[in-house]
């Protein structure tokens, strides 16, 4: 842990969900690490579930940023120097760790990822499909996301009407910025 550490934090949430196997030298590493700076220099504080990768990048951000930047990490991974959370939280499993991630937050920002990217998506989308969880913006950033909700959109059975009206494509820092009604 580090010193950056404020009382609890009273600004918005938003939870960011990414791949941790994206290292520091990626093109996409920098460009997130603006982005969450910009997103805490707006009044956000930040989520996530883990110190590397796009995790890490958001960390870096938005502690940057001033944010507050909790992590919900797993307890079967050790905690590596140097971390920018404000504050680490250990989960026991994963499942608790994405329940917390999804339930506490304000926003979401799915960043580039993997399967367990894949997963923290399409459990955030379902439970605000099925309006478990009121609508928040969730937002797809990368130019991955566009070519896989075209073919979801294409192939899901849906449960629920509208359900494409929850997710937003975020192609570049204003598209984020807007939707969060950052100023």
């Amino acid at each position: 842990m580090n010193s950056h550490n404020r009382s609890a934090p009273t600004r918005p949430r938003l939870a960011a969900f990414g791949s941790s196997r994206i290292g520091s030298e990626a093109a996409i590493y920098q460009d997130v690490v603006l982005l969450s700076k910009k997103i805490a220099q707006s009044g956000w504080d930040g989520m996530t579930g883990g110190h590397q990768g796009m995790m890490a990048a958001f960390s870096e951000g938005m502690f940057a940023g001033q944010g507050h930047i909790q992590g919900i990490t797993l307890e079967r991974f050790p905690t590596p120097p140097g971390s920018t959370l404000s504050e680490e939280i250990r989960a026991h499993n994963f499942f608790d760790r994405m329940g917390t991630l999804i339930e506490q937050a304000d926003a979401w920002l799915v960043l580039p990822g993997g399967l367990g990217t894949l997963a923290e998506l399409a459990m955030t989308w379902d439970l605000i499909a099925i309006r478990v969880l009121e609508p928040r913006p969730l937002l797809l950033y990368g130019d991955m996301w566009e070519p896989i909700v075209s073919t979801l959109s294409d192939q899901l059975v849906l449960s629920a009407d509208h359900a494409f009206d929850s997710i937003q494509i975020c192609k570049n820092h204003q598209d984020v910025l807007d939707a969060l009604h950052c100023s």
